[in-house]
């Protein structure tokens, strides 16, 4: 009876991390194992797999499910990212089976799209890293989408040749990818088509980028940005074979990370590539939009049209345009991209920028009356007002722009640092009579929440009431007549450095208030200008509204300490005369955070309406971090009503 040999080599350690860059590292040889009785030779192979999971930011993602399926048929197993978003697994395999290690890659979390990618491992000299980036399952609406940047560029890559690069060993393998990605719309399928043919023949950029949108659309963030990446490198060695397509690419998919600086530097150079390519015009246009260069967005924007581009470069362009102050060019680029569509059947940003263009559209007509009326109330830019008594007047504005250089920077911390808050807040509210006398009033209390976004135009606040003691939600307070107000957490976003282009300021002087020296702004906001406005709604109607007002501030720490509000202009729409508001700010501290936050403490807003007089005091204490995942049973946000609905009546804002 014979034995059956075998034998047993120095298994070999090979590690194979999942991550961006490529690297070449000598590797350690475990000590022998024993593998037991086979029928064959047999030298086992250590693969240690690993991998980190981030967002498109670069923020690691913990709690992700990744699932490796081996080609070769080995195990498949499920792995979860631990906090760092890293994850690690071995597999043991005979290093003498023919082909090279290959994993199908899934990985997935709530909130995310899934990302998927072929990961060829190679051999043991030749390890190599692959990152896998999560994508958000909402991207920025204000962006191009994924659907609409492959549209734009896939079809006019369908056709290769000779003069792109292309073998007539390729053409087979190309036109079945395109097939199978445009047609059949299975990019997943397309993609060993297109490695084909990009490892055939490598320097067929085309081919490279229509492999690269076929690997974005299947899910593989990381392989369309290396091989765009590639044939951008390739294109600026060789400018005769240089295309746009992906610079284009590479600037909207650094768009979508919100690098708009490294998008508008991708798209400018596309731009100089192709300069009819309508989609580097549009998209251009875009970033220029985003950097607020609105004249030049305008420019970009118009020779895309001009050369066919879609209904998107029209919505941009009617932005751009708005951003101008050409608000009868902006409303009649609107109508031509609604061509007449319902607005209200628009998605959001298609709303918002329709509001806006119509709000400022209608504050100019709405001071015109008021001028018109001789309705002009106090200038705080140049009277005095008895506020200002004891005022130590400026012999000059030289101290202008280092104050608002001061403030604004503090502003604009206040605004990046903030933390989602709670507070108690007390509400006396007030029916005056003639002279000012109260009539009638209502106390109550509730929890005010302020949650901070980042838009556009800068941050923004989110803020509503919530409590079963809530009187002004919408119930008796409004029912008998009194007024809801709000807004004043985000007051100061007057002073934020991306506001305060759109308003004009003054230096008084010095003041003491409660004996305390302080600098005295005066300041007015520019109506063609502002891009934050208050708001006045009644039962029938809605006016925006824009301010001037001072702002008392410490010489020594730039924090405001006082701001005063008043209308720039009465509003005879809906017939307010007057909307006064003070604030006094102070110090808050965190138990949990090391810098001071100067918030609301005591406000009062007295306004006259349609004959009325009413006024609301605010105090607010008992300052809370909020975490929006807390167990808290708070109630859902209030929701802006649809455009048709008629809005509840009197809420002044700011």
């Amino acid at each position: 009876m014979s034995t059956a040999k075998f034998r047993v080599r120095k298994s070999a350690w090979h590690l194979v991390t999942l991550s961006a860059l490529a690297c070449l590292f000598p590797t350690p040889l475990p000590a022998p194992q024993q593998i037991g009785s086979l029928p064959f030779d047999f030298e086992a192979m250590t693969w240690v797999v690993a991998g980190k999971v981030t967002t498109l930011q670069g923020d690691p993602i913990g709690g992700a499910t990744v699932v490796l399926a081996p080609i070769s048929g080995a195990q498949i197993r499920s792995l979860t990212t631990d906090l760092q978003g890293e994850f690690k697994t071995d597999y043991i395999l005979n290093a003498r089976a023919p082909g090279k290690l290959g994993i199908n890659l899934t990985v997935s979390k709530k909130g995310f799209l899934n990302a998927r990618a072929t990961v060829d491992l190679g051999d043991i000299s030749k390890p190599w890293i692959i990152h896998v980036t999560l994508r958000d399952a909402e991207p920025d609406p204000a962006l191009l989408s994924q659907g609409d940047l492959i549209s734009g560029l896939a079809p006019g890559l369908r056709k290769a040749g000779a003069s792109e690069g292309l073998s007539a060993k390729g053409e087979k393998d190309y036109a079945q990818g395109a097939e199978e990605f445009l047609d059949k719309k299975r990019p997943d399928r397309s993609l060993s088509s297109f490695a084909k043919v990009v490892r055939r023949d490598p320097s067929c950029l085309l081919c490279r980028t229509m492999w690269a949108l076929a690997e974005l659309d299947a899910g593989d963030w990381d392989g369309a940005y290396r091989d765009l990446s590639e044939a951008v490198v390739q294109g600026r060695a060789n400018t005769k074979v240089a295309r746009p397509e992906p610079l284009v690419a590479l600037g909207i998919m650094e768009s979508w990370r919100h690098q708009p600086e490294r998008a508008w530097g991708f798209l400018s150079e596309a731009v100089g590539v192709g300069p009819a390519n309508l989609l580097a015009l549009q998209e251009l246009g875009r970033a220029e939009l985003l950097r607020q260069n609105f004249e030049i967005a305008a420019t970009h924007l118009t020779k895309a049209i001009e050369a066919g581009a879609g209904p998107e470069a029209r919505l941009l362009r009617s932005e751009a345009l708005e951003g101008e102050d050409d608000l009868n060019g902006a409303s009649k680029e609107m109508d031509l991209y609604l061509a007449g569509r319902d607005v209200r059947t628009m998605p959001q940003q298609v709303r918002v920028l329709w509001l806006r263009i119509r709000d400022r559209s209608r504050a100019e007509g709405t001071q015109a009356k008021a001028r018109s009326r001789g309705g002009q109330p106090i200038d705080y830019l140049h009277q005095t007002t008895p506020e200002l008594q004891g005022l130590e007047p400026a012999t000059d504005q030289k101290l202008l722009e280092p104050i608002l250089a001061a403030v604004g920077k503090n502003v604009a911390e206040f605004f990046r640092n903030f933390p989602n808050t709670s507070s108690l807040e007390k509400i006396h509210q007030e029916k005056l009579g003639r002279n000012e006398n109260v009539q009638e009033t209502l106390n109550s209390k509730a929890q005010y929440l302020c949650l901070l976004h980042d838009g556009q135009w800068g941050p923004w606040f989110e803020e509503y009431r919530t409590g079963p003691a809530n009187a002004l939600d919408e119930g008796r307070g409004l029912a008998h007549g009194f007024m809801l107000t709000s807004g004043f957490a985000s007051a100061s976003l007057l002073f934020h450095p991306s506001h305060q282009p759109q308003t004009i300021f003054r230096y008084l002087g010095q003041q003491k208030i409660h004996s305390r020296n302080t600098y005295v702004i005066a300041f007015a906001q520019q109506p063609a200008k502002a891009r934050m406005k208050g708001a006045f709604r009644t039962s029938t109607t809605y006016a925006p509204t824009f301010s001037q007002g001072l702002a008392w501030i410490d010489p020594e720490t730039y924090q405001i300490l006082r701001l005063r509000t008043d209308l720039l202009l009465p509003v005879p729409e809906v017939r307010l005369d007057r909307e006064t508001t003070q604030i006094d700010f102070g110090e808050v501290r965190f138990n949990q955070l090391p810098e001071a936050f100067w918030l609301p403490q005591e406000v009062t807003v007295t306004v006259a309406w349609a004959g009325k007089r009413l006024r609301n005091k605010h105090l607010y204490s008992d300052f809370k971090l909020f975490n929006v995942e807390s167990t808290q049973k708070l109630g859902k946000p209030e929701t802006p009503p649809p455009i048709s609905q008629p809005l509840p009546a009197p809420k002044p804002s700011q």
